[in-house]
């Protein structure tokens, strides 16, 4: 049975520095109440896995001056425009970036999720990250009689899995629909913490309609109820992400003075969501 916990401060605290850190892209389930606990923290050295990508949560994190190591298929604001702290890190080298693919993260997340060393891919045959990926190594299909090549994946462990979920249930079940990224980070991760926005007295499991899209109890370490837990990014069913505010992230955190600024007055200091 999972352990409720009182607050999303509750759930930064257990996350350790240096820890492994799998964390869902700006369409699906971002704990932004838990990055901005764990900036007020001061979490350091973390090593953030993008499934397969990361955005805002990445970035103030990155801004925040609490990641050493960034795993990533990408770092997207979408429309927003390119991340700019992230940019800033990147180019002043202050944190170290491992390029990968969405297959091959989702292919590595999936060989730690069944207790296995490696997961094939074929699709990264012909890249020049496998130059760069000392972790990666390239082989031959054993069934095909033309010896076709196969990059083999290592797998990927985090430590843990972080997530915002619409509902959950005392039991520690997680509703999170079609969000299946979420099940893997789950299935992968040592623990996996989650943020959900109400507290759901039935039973997920006991729901037909629920049960295919809720994660099971037993891999939830710990859980807190946060209403609007994904703000100023939305989250599906529930809210669309605050345009303007995002808009206003992205116009002060072009600056070390602006992000400085944002973090005073929204982190620290921080205002009520909407």
């Amino acid at each position: 049975m999972s352990e409720l916990v009182t607050s999303a401060e509750d759930l930064a605290e257990r996350i350790p520095d240096g820890a492994k850190v799998a964390l869902a892209p700006d369409y699906s389930g971002c704990s932004m109440v838990t990055a901005r606990a764990l900036i007020s923290r001061g979490a350091k050295n973390l090593h953030l896995i993008g499934v397969p990508s990361v955005g805002f949560q990445g970035d103030m994190l990155i801004g925040a001056g609490c990641v050493k190591t960034l795993e990533t298929a990408a770092v997207t604001l979408d429309e927003y425009g390119p991340a700019p702290r992230f940019m800033a890190a990147a180019k002043a080298g202050s944190i170290n970036v491992i390029d990968g693919t969405c297959p091959a993260i989702h292919s590595g997340l999936q060989a730690a999720e069944k207790g296995i060393p490696f997961m094939p891919v074929r699709g990264i045959i012909g890249s020049d990250l496998l130059e760069h990926r000392d972790d990666w190594i390239t082989s031959t299909d054993p069934f095909d009689e033309q010896d076709g090549p196969l990059v083999l994946v290592k797998a990927i462990r985090p430590d843990i899995a972080l997530i915002h979920a619409p509902l959950a249930d005392r039991n520690g079940n997680i509703w999170i629909g079609v969000r299946r990224e979420m099940m893997l980070m789950a299935h992968a991760a040592r623990e996996t913490f989650v943020t959900a926005e109400e507290i759901y007295d039935g039973d997920l499991l006991a729901d037909e309609a629920r049960a295919p899209g809720t994660i099971p109890g037993l891999y939830v370490s710990a859980l807190a109820e946060a209403a609007s837990g994904a703000w100023p990014v939305g989250l599906f069913g529930r809210y669309g992400p605050d345009d303007a505010h995002l808009r206003e992230y992205l116009e002060r955190a072009r600056t070390d003075e602006g992000f400085a600024s944002y973090l005073e007055e929204f982190v620290y200091t921080p205002r009520a969501a909407k």
